[in-house]
């Protein structure tokens, strides 16, 4: 066991055994169980989740750990933040984000109210559709951020592409500011997603 706990990769088929198993369990032990909209509903629901926690996980690691952290770094040692962990953690950041988007677009047209939504629920007479509207809104300019503005500063600002020092300096600023404007974002974003799911309306 402590073999495959050292091993990322091991570690991560093994949660997915664990969860296949899980699956298999509780879907195939169900005597109505049917690949249908309902069980790709779940399907998606989960995925989205999954990529949403790795998302909104690695953009408060950003604000809460990494860039505070910097000052306090002995200039020699930044290198390795700069040219290996950050790299690695924003390929991860910015998939997870469009991850995000798509398989909850995905969830809100299987479970049919993505146009209510997309439209802020005018009109329904339903504040779940508002509230989860909000939620989709927020969450699609925070990816817009990281897409389009944040993820190309960052390749200037960390060396990834050719820039002069001062536009490097010009661009790490931006893209920590959409980071914060993002941050701002995550918690109200957050609130309405639940909101929808499980306030009494």
């Amino acid at each position: 066991m402590i073999k495959i706990l050292q091993s990322l990769s091991k570690t991560v088929h093994l949660s997915l055994a664990l969860t296949i198993i899980l699956f298999l369990g509780f879907h195939f032990g169900a005597s109505d169980f049917a690949f249908d909209r309902g069980f790709y509903s779940w399907l998606f629901r989960y995925l989205h989740v999954l990529t949403g926690i790795m998302w909104i996980g690695l953009l408060w690691y950003f604000n809460f750990v990494q860039i505070p952290s910097m000052p306090n770094i002995p200039d020699e040692h930044k290198p390795a933040v700069s040219k290996v962990i950050a790299p690695k953690a924003l390929f991860w950041f910015r998939w997870a984000a469009l991850g995000t988007i798509i398989t909850g677009l995905i969830v809100a047209y299987l479970q049919g109210y993505v146009h209510q939504a997309m439209i802020l629920g005018i009109g329904s007479e339903d504040p779940k559709n508002t509230a989860i509207g909000i939620g989709m809104w927020l969450g699609i300019i925070m990816a817009y951020n990281v897409w389009f503005v944040i993820w190309p500063n960052q390749k200037k600002a960390l060396g990834i592409v050719e820039a002069s020092p001062e536009d490097k300096a010009s661009s790490a600023k931006t893209a920590m500011i959409f980071s914060r404007i993002n941050t701002l974002l995550s918690i109200p974003m957050l609130l309405t997603m639940v909101a929808a799911q499980n306030l009494p309306w």
